[in-house]
């Protein structure tokens, strides 16, 4: 059985990284744009590559749309901010700004080539809570004494547990940094929308909370983690040989580079050995990194590093804190079946992005939201079932996870009937927005907006995207906004939309992801865009805010 999961489990990344692959990034710029001074004038110069055409979005708040090939020059009174993208016959840049400030200052404002400072930190937090959760597995907790106490033996002590601990997130951060290197950013953003990867992931998910649930376990090969021990081990001895032997003859206050070695090589065998439990922690928080910047995967895996670092350090510089340590033993299975609910759970995050794509129709917002409930009650259920014969301090630390899977099943119930539970907005179906009139195919929508001569708001959305759904839970739900959106025509566009091939194989997704690169010059989602009833902009786009009122003032009607 074990080594049939893990024949799946193999199988299925494998699996993942073949739909990956063919995506390479790459940097993009076939408009070069130079400025001089022309008297009291700025004359601004764009030069096209062949076979590209630039659109000009906007300079300064003037709207334009118009498209050039070639070179493009204008003389402005001022050196105002231009707003563009290019596109040739296969693909499309991101929206690019660009202002003359004496010299070329070109920037990006793509969703996928930067992430705010709050952004990262955010991603940061999430990967030190993840590696948090990890040292208490049992691939972990057990680890820690006889770490420490190899090196208090060995004579490194605080030294080596702390280069140890620095291996660790090396280790770590290097995976993060890999990821991005062999995908790049756009691959990275199909990880979080891409339907089939999202199916792939689903089941990994699932296979790895069988697992915790105590199925069967899955294991990387034991040779792998026995060798690297060994000579890990033999390293480190040899390295106190050295030391031991220069130590007679005058003090040695440095380590050899084989103990070195020896230190990384361990923090690589705890890297092997705690797959199984760190596995899908890891898998899940590079997943929600996806696409976010070039930095997300490091930065979460910095955040996840520290965390998991940060005993095998402390524990050596306290050594004393180990004989107070709580033991392994049961503790470590409960949490185990509590990480397996919760894994659960946020399996179906995915499995949902990919019905939606598909349009299967199999995991409605309210079956979704009633398998929560079920996950989080058996929390619940599963602590309750033996607390009687607990001591009484994991009593009280039982309650403090009963008690708030109580609370939060209870307030997902009124969700079965309707209820926004914006908490889980990020993760659950999209709920029926009421009160507006709603077309999902562009021109069926601007004909109808022309016969009643109403303005237009478009929405590219994703099935996929986290922060659609948070906007729409937050801005398009709030009273105030619905009220005004009554009087517009809602035209709401999924660029992973996998329906409705036409006869080239395209799907409504790409011809709405087409529609908005070409169009707009965006490739970014959540996307607005106000228009009139005859297609002209009203006001420049707005993205993604969580903030009603910033999306009331940007209505004109």
């Amino acid at each position: 059985m074990k080594r049939f999961s893990n024949i799946i489990l193999l199988s299925l990344i494998a699996l993942c990284t073949a739909v990956l692959s063919p995506v390479s990034a790459q940097v993009l710029q076939p408009v070069t744009w130079s400025g001089e001074q022309v008297g009291d004038s700025v004359r601004l110069t764009a030069t096209i590559d062949p076979g590209w055409h630039m659109t000009l979005i906007s300079i300064g708040d003037r709207m334009f749309g118009e498209e050039y090939t070639g070179s493009y020059a204008v003389t402005l009174a001022q050196p105002l901010p231009i707003r563009y993208n290019a596109c040739d016959d296969k693909t499309c840049t991101s929206p690019e700004i660009w202002e003359w400030k004496g010299a070329e200052t070109p920037s990006n404002d793509s969703a996928l080539s930067a992430l705010s400072v709050s952004g990262l930190l955010w991603i940061f937090l999430m990967g030190f809570l993840g590696g948090l959760l990890a040292i208490f597995t049992p691939c972990v907790w057990p680890i820690i004494p006889m770490t420490v106490s190899f090196f208090l033996k060995k004579g490194g002590g605080a030294r080596d547990a702390i280069l140890y601990g620095l291996s660790i997130i090396i280790l770590y951060v290097g995976l993060g940094l890999l990821v991005t290197v062999l995908f790049g950013a756009s691959a990275l953003n199909d990880l979080s929308t891409n339907a089939v990867v999202n199916i792939i992931f689903f089941l990994i998910l699932v296979i790895f909370s069988l697992s915790f649930f105590g199925l069967f376990e899955i294991t990387l090969p034991d040779s792998w983690s026995t060798a690297l021990d060994s000579k890990a081990r033999q390293l480190g001895v040899e390295s106190k040989k050295t030391i031991d032997h220069a130590s007679e003859s005058k003090p040695l206050s440095t380590l050899s580079v084989s103990g070195i070695f020896s230190i990384f090589l361990m923090a690589f065998t705890l890297v092997i050995v705690s797959f199984s439990c760190t596995g899908p922690i890891i898998g899940t928080l590079l997943v929600e990194a996806a696409g976010k910047s070039l930095l997300a995967p490091a930065i979460g895996m910095l955040g996840f590093a520290i965390a998991l670092a940060l005993p095998f350090a402390l524990f050596a510089m306290f050594p004393q804190w180990i004989k107070q340590a709580p033991k392994s033993g049961d503790w470590m299975t409960s949490f185990k079946v509590v990480l397996a609910f919760l894994e659960l759970a946020l399996s179906l995050k995915f499995l949902s992005v990919a019905d939606m794509a598909y349009g299967w129709g199999i995991l409605p917002r309210w079956l979704f939201i009633a398998i929560w409930i079920v996950c989080f009650l058996g929390i619940a259920v599963y602590l309750l079932w033996n607390i009687r014969s607990v001591s009484i301090a994991r009593k009280i630390i039982r309650a403090l996870v009963i008690i708030p899977s109580l609370a939060f099943a209870g307030y997902l119930v009124p969700g079965l009937w309707g209820a926004p539970v914006k908490a889980i907005s990020a993760f659950a179906p999209p709920m029926e927005i009421q009160g507006r009139e709603v077309f999902n195919d562009y021109e069926e929508g601007m004909t109808y907006a022309q016969q009643t001569g109403k303005p237009v708001i478009i929405n590219f959305s994703g099935y996929g995207c986290v922060n659609c759904r948070k906007m729409e839970a937050f801005v398009l739900d709030n009273d105030s906004v619905k009220a005004r959106l009554k009087n517009y025509v809602f035209i709401e566009l999924f660029v992973d939309d996998r329906l409705d091939a036409d006869s080239d194989g395209e799907s409504e997704g790409v011809e709405n992801s087409r529609l908005q690169r070409e169009k707009f010059g965006s490739n970014a989602q959540p996307y607005y865009v106000q228009l009139d009833a005859n297609g002209n902009q009203l006001a420049e786009p707005i993205a993604f805010t969580t903030n009603p009122m910033e999306f009331i003032r940007w209505l004109k009607y």
